[in-house]
């Protein structure tokens, strides 16, 4: 994440600056942009939002938006992969999925880029699990592991090929093991 030069401002003034690409963060009274997405994270991102949305949306049980703008408890975030319970999804006047997502997601799922710093992702997560999020996951590409964050419990750092993945309830249907997860690296 690179961090602005622009001085501390407020969350609503930030909310009424122009999108940057990558889209920028704003967390604790600092504007930060996101590294540019690379490969590796460009495929699971693709792979977990597909892959969730073919178990859940046809049921109706929830949504996986890639890089959605989450503002809520005094910051705007954005995920990797934000998932959310169908009823929670955000509308708008005429029923159709809003724009603007004032509240944290259900699962969020964040995968560590090369440039970014591991404590300020961490805390997204946990910022998260602190709002409501019922769980975090973060994908760590170079080390072929997951931390993963259940809400009031102590993280569990998976590696082992053959571990799967603990998913919320609303997407009990994706059975995916680290292994499964690092094999969509290779093509």
């Amino acid at each position: 994440m690179v961090k602005s030069p622009i001085k501390p401002i407020s969350l609503e003034k930030f909310l009424k600056l122009p999108e940057t690409k990558p889209a920028s963060e704003y967390i604790n009274g600092e504007i930060i942009q996101k590294p540019m997405p690379q490969g590796k994270y460009s495929i699971f991102q693709g792979e977990l939002v597909s892959g969730i949305n073919a178990i859940t949306k046809p049921q109706r049980v929830a949504i996986a938006f890639p890089e959605l703008r989450c503002t809520f408890g005094g910051r705007s975030i954005v995920p990797d992969v934000a998932v959310f319970a169908w009823e929670r999804i955000s509308l708008d006047e005429r029923g159709e999925v809003a724009n603007v997502f004032k509240t944290h997601p259900d699962w969020t799922i964040e995968i560590l880029s090369p440039d970014q710093n591991q404590t300020k992702v961490t805390g997204n997560i946990l910022h998260c699990l602190n709002q409501g999020s019922r769980l975090g996951w973060l994908i760590d590409p170079d080390e072929r592991s997951v931390l993963v964050y259940p809400p009031k419990q102590q993280p569990e750092l998976l590696e082992e090929e053959q571990e799967i993945l603990p998913v919320p309830n609303l997407v009990s249907g994706l059975q995916l093991s680290v292994g499964q997860l690092f094999e969509w690296l290779k093509i």
